[in-house]
């Protein structure tokens, strides 16, 4: 499972900038006014090979009022859920009380705690985090969130501090389909859950907003191996008068990451709300295959249905690739189906597709219809190979490749989709373009010798000198 990483400091110090810079996006929004960032935001991290949740959190302040009270409740969630916390402080403004104490909460919490020290661009960095010394939270990492500098290494450092986590027995079975069910509280997902696997194994509630932590649950159907990854348990919590648990996104994304196959579950009775696309948005972001269960379908009186399909076509226009299943996880109804598509994604996300059966379909892709003209010069695209699976990675190689319009990028991925039957699954075409091998920008240092021109080589004979 992917560590998380949660940004935590007092209002208007740059985590929603740090944020952006850490999760390449522009999600968070970024502004001189503290404030702007109530609720947690959620986004995936990457550095080389390692990823990570990164987890943006609302201003801490010493005597919350009014709207900041729910933003420190916000907060202290992001800090249970996170494997790694990273106080951000203002290098300009220096030390404040308000940063003492979001430090004191921070150690509270017994966790891995980085001292990010933010705004540092121009002055000393020894100088810049000086200051922060005495909140005894180890070295400060001077940084620039709007410039980028020290923002690697800061998340190197938050990566290397996360604890190992404990492999899940079942996660080991490489054979496996791994599976995860998300979704909004209260659609229906434990249910699911319970129906594949023929067993009560998960507890399902009718009240919204009940979660746990992710679970594994193998189980094996239709002569196949599955590994379920379950966001929709139920913890309450000790004071039976509080507030039920809201559903951990943090958890949703880590279930996204270590799935081949992901469920979405969404109630035939509610519209897709801004929550459902947005995590949608994050497992296309990842390239996993996906399927749309539509839930409690049995109840939907059948004059209604065909109006529900429309609205449901027009609000998922952006994941046309994934299939709509509608079902009854109570009954059973659709389940059936759900488990065959499952196995039809999974084996297309894992398909080899070999080099010479790719360079010819993009051959004939060409002949069909050619690539556009740039600047007057006809893109050529010379030959495709496949550069990774889950999800399903070409790879095409040409000149001006860089150039290639968007338009005619989804045109190649829907004829590989078409040609390899890449079921459910979104395909991720890349282009490189060629390098002159004798320009002076393609060589290395210490690599070969620059090659002259004819017109230098005359020069040189003129008694002129190579430049």
């Amino acid at each position: 499972m992917l560590p998380v990483i949660a940004l935590v400091g007092r209002p208007n110090v740059g985590k929603s900038t740090l944020f952006n810079r850490l999760t390449v996006s522009n999600d968070a929004i970024v502004a001189d006014v503290p404030g702007v960032t109530r609720d947690r935001q959620y986004g995936y991290g990457r550095l080389g090979s390692r990823a990570c949740v990164i987890v943006d959190t609302g201003g801490l302040v010493d005597k919350p009022v009014g709207i900041e009270t729910e933003m420190r409740i916000q907060t202290e969630r992001a800090i249970a859920e996170a494997d790694v916390l990273v106080l951000v402080t203002d290098a300009r403004s220096g030390l404040t009380h308000q940063d003492q104490a979001c430090a004191q909460l921070l150690r509270r919490s017994g966790k891995p705690v980085l001292l990010a020290v933010n705004k540092a661009e121009g002055a000393d960095r020894d100088m810049a985090a000086a200051d922060f010394q005495v909140l005894a939270l180890g070295k400060p990492y001077a940084i620039s969130a709007t410039h980028g500098s020290g923002c690697k290494e800061l998340l190197e450092l938050a990566l290397e501090a996360a604890p190992p986590r404990e492999a899940e027995e079942a996660e080991s079975d490489q054979q496996a389909i791994r599976v995860a069910v998300i979704g909004r509280p209260n659609v229906g997902k434990s249910t699911l859950v319970n129906r594949l696997i023929g067993d009560e194994r998960v507890i399902a509630s009718d009240i919204p907003g009940t979660t746990r932590d992710s679970i594994f649950v193998p189980f094996e159907r239709d002569g196949r191996r599955f590994v379920l990854i379950d966001t929709a348990g139920v913890r309450r919590r000790s004071k039976v008068d509080d507030m039920i648990e809201k559903a951990s996104v943090a958890r949703t994304l880590q279930a996204i990451d270590a799935a081949h196959v992901v469920i979405m579950v969404l109630d035939a009775h509610d519209t897709v709300a801004e929550q459902d696309a947005s995590v949608l948005g994050l497992a296309l972001q990842q390239g996993r295959a996906l399927l749309i269960a539509i839930n409690k379908w049995d109840n939907i009186p059948l004059e209604q249905r065909d109006d529900i399909r429309r609205q449901l076509d027009l609000r998922l226009d952006f994941v046309p690739y994934a299939p709509q299943f509608f079902i009854s996880a109570r009954h059973g109804s659709g389940v059936g189906d759900l488990v065959v598509a499952a196995i039809r994604a999974y084996e297309a996300a894992m398909r080899e597709m070999p080099t010479p059966k790719l360079t010819k379909t993009l051959e004939r892709a060409m002949e069909q219809h050619q690539p556009p003209l740039v600047r007057g010069r006809r893109i050529k695209l010379r030959y495709a190979h496949q550069g990774g699976r889950n999800p399903p990675r070409i790879i095409i190689h040409g000149s001006q490749a860089a150039s290639v319009p968007e338009a005619y990028k989804r045109y190649l991925a829907n004829v590989y989709r078409e040609q390899y039957e890449l079921y459910a699954t979104p395909v991720q075409v890349e282009f490189r373009s060629d390098t002159n091998p004798y320009s002076r920008k393609s060589l290395m240092p210490g690599g070969k010798p620059k090659r002259w021109t004819q017109s230098e080589k005359r020069g040189e004979q003129r008694g002129g000198k190579r430049k």
